[in-house]
């Protein structure tokens, strides 16, 4: 039998859970939901499914996946979850931590489960990060776009910074102490282009960008430990090693050395050639979205707990509004300054 899966939200993103779903052995794409009619029997038609309303795909499904605009992520899941039924929720799991806090407290009397849909926990590249298990001690990530004219509803944070935070949240396991942010709203309401530094209460510091308004897509992270420094690419899948037990005989070499020494071997020494990289191994090459989808089935099934549990998902955008507040009260001519928050450009000096 079947498990019956709707998705309600089929702009770009849901479009692409019906691809995943409708390709799924042991499932079946029951329903799509949409506020516009037209979408929804147009992606209905597509997909070999039938359009419903929010309220009617209830009843006809065991589970759903929202892929609505963030700004009403709660009032579409909410139905599902009080119905009981099983959700995974699109990042962020809702747009405030009293929303996300809601989510949670109506799933534990339902008995329905949460999956948050931070994909890029799935990406190839972070599965090969993990089997470092690494404690981190500075972490740097980029993550820019151009403008997509998609999530206008929510500013950079919430659209993209959002993937790091979850990522860096995972790895590092420690309480948030400390956050300094600065933002720029640009083209919406909300800030385009952000800067967080976070500090952690085991000393790790973590400084993230996110820009959606660059002139070209980058998803990089470096991440330095005690024992180890690995540079990795999401897009692009990529990444290298830099093992501190594999480059003893470099560093024995530099302690032996003072500064003039080491500065007597410039432009005759290729450090490069001296430093030993290793490529990450990746070894998954299932589409992250389609790996999301299959722990999303599991988990209805019963057969294992939601990869990504609305916990992480609260984290998540916990973090992220700690963010935003720090971005808002922002000074930006110093403590007397009266240009305060993301929207400086629309502000006299």
């Amino acid at each position: 039998m079947s498990v019956r899966i709707g998705v309600v939200g089929v702009g770009r993103m849901g479009k692409l859970h019906c691809r995943v779903l409708s390709e799924m052995p042991g499932v079946d794409l029951t329903c799509v939901v949409d506020s516009d009619p037209a979408v929804a029997t147009a992606a209905a038609e597509e997909f070999g499914t039938v359009p419903a309303e929010l309220l009617e795909a209830v009843d006809l499904v065991d589970a759903a996946i929202i892929a609505t605009p963030t700004s009403v992520h709660f009032q579409t899941a909410k139905p599902f979850i009080s119905a009981g039924k099983h959700v995974l929720i699109e990042k962020p799991i809702a747009d405030s931590v009293e929303s996300a806090q809601q989510l949670i407290d109506l799933a534990k009397q339902t008995s329905s489960t949460i999956q948050v849909g931070h994909t890029e926990r799935f990406n190839p590249v972070f599965e090969a990060i993990k089997k470092f298990d690494i404690s981190p001690k500075f972490i740097e990530a980029h993550r820019i776009s151009p403008f997509t004219f998609r999530s206008a509803d929510i500013g950079v944070v919430l659209d993209m910074m959002i993937h790091d935070i979850d990522l860096i949240l995972m790895m590092v396991r420690s309480e948030l102490a400390d956050v300094q942010a600065v933002g720029v709203s640009v083209l919406g309401a909300a800030e385009d282009i952000a800067n967080a530094r976070l500090t952690f209460a085991n000393g790790c510091v973590a400084n993230l960008t996110a820009s959606r308004l660059a002139i070209k897509s980058e998803r990089k992270m470096r991440i330095f430990s005690e024992q180890t420094y690995l540079s990795v690419d999401y897009g692009k899948q990529v990444g290298i090693v830099v093992k501190k037990d594999e480059n003893l005989d470099l560093l024995q070499m530099a302690k032996q050395m003072d500064a003039e020494d080491l500065s007597e071997l410039a432009g005759k020494v290729d450090y490069t050639k001296l430093i030993k990289v290793e490529q990450l191994q990746i070894t998954s090459d299932v589409e992250p979205l389609r790996k999301q989808a299959e722990t999303f089935y599991q988990c209805i099934m019963g057969l294992s707990e939601p990869a990504v549990p609305a916990q992480a998902g609260l984290a998540a955008i916990r973090c992220a509004s700690a963010i935003i507040e720090s971005i808002k009260s922002h000074q930006w001519d110093g403590v007397n300054s009266q240009r305060i928050g993301p929207d400086i450009l629309k502000q006299e000096g």
